[in-house]
């Protein structure tokens, strides 16, 4: 569907030179539909630097969160470099939910990546495909195709 939205602050809120936006949805060459009425409002500023903003279109209500670019970049690098860090010992995946061990991908010594398929568990008549969380090498597959297993049962060790 083909939207275009005129964005304008809500009265009290703008600063000077703050004039209504217009966005054009339309990036297929479409006809553009009658533009809808949007209004815009900050909400709180965080001491972080993320400032809540309450965006309402045709009388639905969005809440966003809004960020300095450069200080939202700074932050997902301190967030994967933790997380990178984190995945330096080894990781157990274990059962969710009960079921039954429909196939198994990989054997002990097995180089894996991210997200790649490590074994099939059936469960609730449905197949759910375990991937690996991240990169590293199969320490110890603990259970064979055809196995029952159940909530909290150690399936594969990555090391």
């Amino acid at each position: 569907m083909t939207r275009r939205f005129v964005v304008t602050p809500r009265a009290g809120t703008a600063a000077p030179g703050d004039d209504p936006v217009e966005i054009d949805l339309d990036a297929t060459g479409h006809r553009p539909l009658e533009p809808a009425r949007a209004t815009v409002s900050p909400l709180r500023r965080g001491s972080s630097g993320i400032t809540t903003v309450e965006i309402v279109v045709d009388g639905w209500r969005f809440e966003l969160e809004v960020e300095d670019a450069r200080r939202a970049a700074l932050r997902r690098r301190a967030t994967r470099e933790r997380d990178a860090a984190s995945a330096s010992g080894p990781t157990e995946i274990r059962a969710i939910i009960p079921g039954r061990i429909a196939a198994v991908h990989v054997v002990s010594g097995d180089v894996v990546e991210a997200g790649q398929a490590l074994l099939v568990v059936e469960a609730m008549k449905m197949q759910n495909e375990l991937r690996a969380s991240r990169g590293g090498t199969v320490d110890r597959v603990a259970v064979n195709p055809g196995e029952t297993i159940d909530n909290g049962d150690l399936l594969v060790v990555l090391r």
